[in-house]
């Protein structure tokens, strides 16, 4: 990320280190500890590690810090474990969002040890440095939280529940929007994303999204689609059912969506297209028309031809011809979209 006012005076900070690739990052443990010190800074102190995951750190991370906010993706190839006794006060909310793996958090004298395992989520306050540990290729993201706007709702709680409920779903769509963004972001940009991160942390811990604060419209914007790509095939994907999956009205899913300038409906619809236009470039196995229009929940081959050539100036016959290569041309002439049906259909969002 190159450097901006806002992290030259360390309202942000982002970075990422990829050491699961041999020789690519030498010494992968102190590259990711420099980069943390230099970009994330002492607001947001590492632990010490064990001898075993600094000698052997194959790790993917990428961190981001908003004001007193730290995003960290973490996907370890190897185990990572600390080590010595933990020591001081911390006190700042954290939450553990488990995609694969397993996260060990150690207990102290008034909480046992609690295992994250993938699919999983933790919040919980944290008051005093404990051990923490993960199992070979983890995947997980770590919110690090300002205790001062989250403790009174959690207490002594530690919250859990599973990755897939609407208040996480809106905060993982938000956290990712805030990494591809944030070197862009001006002042009150960096307003709005830090406020969005809390109120979303906020509607985890208390299961209830607010779903007239206007600055969480883009975070549920981006779930929706989020949702939407992994469920292009589905015949019952629409707007009810994504307003259901993410525990919000349909009117407020399309007043969130009313600010991307296209509606529910239409994203699908674009969306599908596009999986529908991707298909007929693959070299192989390509679907008929109408196969085509059944898999992507176009009423009809006529249907999916007249939207298809609406949104890109060619019907899917001319535009799979238009892609063909010379080579491709045998003596029995080319295959087209009308050719063999290949073993898994287009691929999409969902696909293998």
């Amino acid at each position: 990320m190159d450097s901006t006012g806002a992290e030259a005076d360390g309202t942000l900070g982002a970075f990422s280190v990829d050491s699961t690739v041999p020789g690519a990052v030498p010494r992968g443990f102190d590259a990711f500890l420099r980069e943390w010190e230099t970009r994330i800074g002492d607001g947001f102190p590492q632990p010490t590690y064990s001898p075993a995951t600094i000698a052997d750190f194959r790790v993917r991370s990428r961190v981001a810090k908003v004001r007193d906010v730290a995003i960290t993706d973490v996907h370890g190839v190897s185990a990572i474990r600390t080590a010595g006794t933990p020591r001081g006060v911390e006190d700042q909310v954290r939450m553990y969002v488990v995609r694969r793996g397993a996260w060990t958090l150690g207990g102290s004298r008034d909480r046992g040890e609690h295992t994250v395992p993938g699919g999983q989520f933790l919040l919980r306050h944290v008051g005093r440095p404990s051990h923490f540990e993960t199992v070979p290729h983890t995947t997980a993201q770590v919110l690090v939280l300002p205790a001062a706007m989250l403790k009174p709702l959690l207490g002594n709680r530690v919250m859990t529940g599973s990755v897939d409920s609407a208040e996480v779903r809106l905060l993982a769509a938000h956290s990712n929007m805030v990494h591809a963004t944030m070197a862009d972001l001006s002042p009150a940009g960096v307003d709005a994303a830090h406020s969005s991160l809390i109120e979303l942390a906020k509607a985890v811990a208390l299961q209830r999204f607010d779903d007239v604060e206007p600055r969480l419209a883009p975070a549920l914007a981006q779930a929706a689609k989020d949702l939407a790509d992994s469920r292009l095939a589905d015949p019952e994907l629409s707007p009810p059912l994504l307003a259901r999956q993410l525990n919000v009205s349909v009117r407020t899913l399309q007043r969130a969506f009313a600010t991307t300038g296209e509606s529910v409906t239409a994203y699908i619809r674009h969306r599908r297209l596009e999986e529908a236009r991707l298909a007929l470039t693959t070299p192989s196995g390509r679907l008929s028309v109408s196969e085509l229009a059944a898999h992507w929940q176009f009423a009809d081959s006529s249907h999916f031809i007249r939207a298809f050539k609406k949104r890109y100036g060619r019907t899917p016959t001319e535009y799979a011809r238009s892609t063909r290569s010379p080579r491709s041309t045998g003596p029995t002439g080319p295959t087209g979209p009308t050719g063999p049906t290949g073993p898994t259909g287009p691929t999409g969002p969902t696909g293998n």
